[in-house]
C-alpha cells in the first residue's frame, strides 16, 4: 500500500516512514552523552515529597571530591556529582529485597551503617546501588565502580540524610 504525498506526487510506503523515524531516533540518541543523562526522577507524595525537597536543599556541594552537577536535573528529588555520575534519587519505591511477598525479598540482605545511616547494598554490573532502610523516605544512591570503594560516597551524604530524612523506628 502506498500513501500519496500531496505536494510532490511521490508515494511513501509505511515501511519507509518507519525507517526514517527509527533513523531520526537513533541520531537523536547519539547526540546525548552519558554525562548528559540525568537520574530518572521519582514522584514521591506526602511526607516523603516534603522530606526529599528538604534533603535536596541540604545536599553537599561535593561527593567523593566531585562537584554537584547543577544541570543534571531540574527535579528536587534527584542529584548527581561527577562524570561518571554518582546519582541520588529520593522518594524511590521500597526496594524489592526489603518487601515481604516479592520474589526478591531477602530479610538477610547485605546492609551497612555509615555515620548513623543504614543502607541496603546491591551490587550492579558497574558499581553499587545503596538504599536507605529505616527512613521516612527511601533514598537511593548509585555509585559507579570508578569511585571504588563505592561505599565511600555515603560518608559525604550521611550528614544530610541523617539531618533531613527522619528515622521510621
Amino acid at each position: 500500500m502506498s500513501i500519496p504525498h500531496r505536494s510532490t506526487g511521490r508515494t511513501r510506503t509505511p515501511r519507509a516512514a518507519l525507517g526514517a523515524a527509527l533513523l531520526l531516533a537513533a541520531v537523536a540518541g547519539c547526540a546525548m552523552t552519558e554525562s548528559d543523562a540525568s537520574p530518572a526522577a521519582p514522584s514521591p507524595s506526602g511526607k516523603a515529597a516534603t522530606v526529599c525537597r528538604g534533603l535536596h536543599d541540604a545536599l553537599p556541594g561535593k561527593v567523593e571530591g566531585e562537584e554537584h552537577s547543577t544541570d543534571a536535573t531540574d527535579s528536587p528529588y534527584t542529584a548527581a556529582w561527577g562524570d561518571p555520575a554518582i546519582e541520588l534519587r529520593c522518594g524511590v519505591d521500597r526496594p524489592a529485597k526489603l518487601t515481604p511477598g516479592t520474589e526478591e525479598y531477602n530479610p538477610t540482605s547485605e546492609a551497612a551503617e555509615v555515620n548513623g545511616v543504614s543502607w541496603l547494598i546491591e551490587e550492579q554490573d558497574e558499581g553499587y546501588r545503596f538504599t536507605t532502610t529505616d527512613r521516612a523516605a527511601y533514598v537511593e544512591v548509585t555509585v559507579p565502580e570508578a569511585y571504588a570503594p563505592e561505599i565511600g560516597a555515603l560518608t559525604d551524604l550521611a550528614a544530610s540524610v541523617r539531618a533531613e530524612v527522619p528515622r521510621t523506628r
